[in-house]
């Protein structure tokens, strides 16, 4: 069975195929970071003008790549939330055209569901029930994944996302994007740690808060003069104060639900100081799984493999929807 993913939930435009006996047949991405970092972040309308202008480029490439035509795709997947209404729409409205004119059915796809099963897609896969962490540029969250579309919130965060952090933090530092990439290249040559905030660090809450930690940042940043050493510092301390954030509320949420597989997926996961110092906790020795650094930020080959998963849940139930539909607040614990 082939699957054609279509991931354009926000500035990243991805077209994968996937066969569900070879795994990923090619994994298309065009990335705007160099677009929206001259701008200070990502703007809607950017996105979802780029998304128009590159999506059938990139599908006419995964088709050239893998020898296949549309015709030879039995199911399509797309993003349809959570995610920027203009961009979700572009997706959205390419997967109905071909549907329709194909008549392949499509099937909407949870682009958060989508990063927590993305770690299935590897040849070591964590055993249900786990823990997954979720940390992406707009979302931190963690769940207790009990099965297959069966998941359980159990913290997020209350204000900014990590990832959304990093970036905010490497545009004001004069760096680029993704932030994370950019903090943690720099980070190396810090000399000092200046010992920023870790909010809610020490209650008894799995919910995450990085408004407090992104304040005393840009008040550090207004009073103090910007050369290459205080980057470097800033960013350490950023990078360190994230990470420990994010490790001990993994370790908190070990021990109240007594779970000790655990998986990191989203953009910041590919950071390599968090998996460094995930890797040498004792308590998930060879039960933690990260994803190769290409399949940690959005990408279709996690979109398609989720598709075939809902096939295989709903099977004949899948109807050929050709309404327009997204859902851009989409959470994974509701039905679409």
């Amino acid at each position: 069975m082939i699957i054609l993913g279509i991931e354009t939930s926000c500035d990243e435009t991805g077209i994968s195929l996937y066969d569900t006996n070879l795994g990923i047949l090619t994994n298309k991405l065009f990335s705007q970071n160099i677009i929206h970092t001259k701008y200070g972040g990502i703007i809607p309308e950017i996105a979802s003008k780029n998304h128009y202008k590159k999506i059938f480029i990139i599908l006419n490439k995964a088709l050239k790549k893998t020898k296949k035509k549309i015709k030879n795709i039995n199911l399509i997947a797309y993003s349809a939330g959570p995610g920027l209404p203009n961009s979700l729409l572009i997706g959205t409205t390419l997967a109905k055209s071909i549907s329709l004119i194909y008549n392949i059915p499509s099937i909407p796809i949870n682009h958060i569901e989508a990063h927590i099963l993305s770690t299935m897609i590897n040849k070591y896969k964590p055993n249900f029930p786990f823990i997954s962490l979720v940390t992406s540029g707009a979302h931190t969250l963690l769940c207790i994944v009990k099965n297959y579309g069966n998941y359980k919130i159990i913290g997020q965060s209350l204000d900014d996302s990590a990832g959304e952090i990093f970036d905010k933090i490497s545009i004001l530092l004069k760096l680029k994007l993704p932030g994370g990439k950019y903090i943690s290249k720099i980070a190396k040559y810090s000399d000092k740690n200046l010992n920023f905030p870790k909010p809610l660090i020490n209650k008894n809450t799995l919910n995450f808060s990085f408004s407090g930690l992104k304040t005393h940042i840009f008040n550090y940043i207004k009073n103090n003069k910007l050369n290459f050493n205080c980057k470097a510092n800033i960013a350490y301390s950023l990078q360190k104060s994230i990470n420990t954030i994010l490790i001990e509320k993994i370790k908190l949420a070990s021990e109240k639900f007594k779970i000790n597989k655990l998986s990191i997926v989203g953009g910041v996961s590919s950071n390599n100081n968090l998996r460094k110092k995930m890797l040498n906790l004792t308590k998930f020795k060879k039960k933690i799984f990260f994803n190769s650094k290409k399949l940690c930020t959005d990408n279709a080959a996690m979109i398609a493999y989720t598709g075939w998963i809902k096939y295989l849940i709903k099977k004949k139930n899948i109807k050929n929807n050709l309404e327009i539909d997204i859902k851009s607040k989409w959470k994974i614990n509701e039905k679409f």
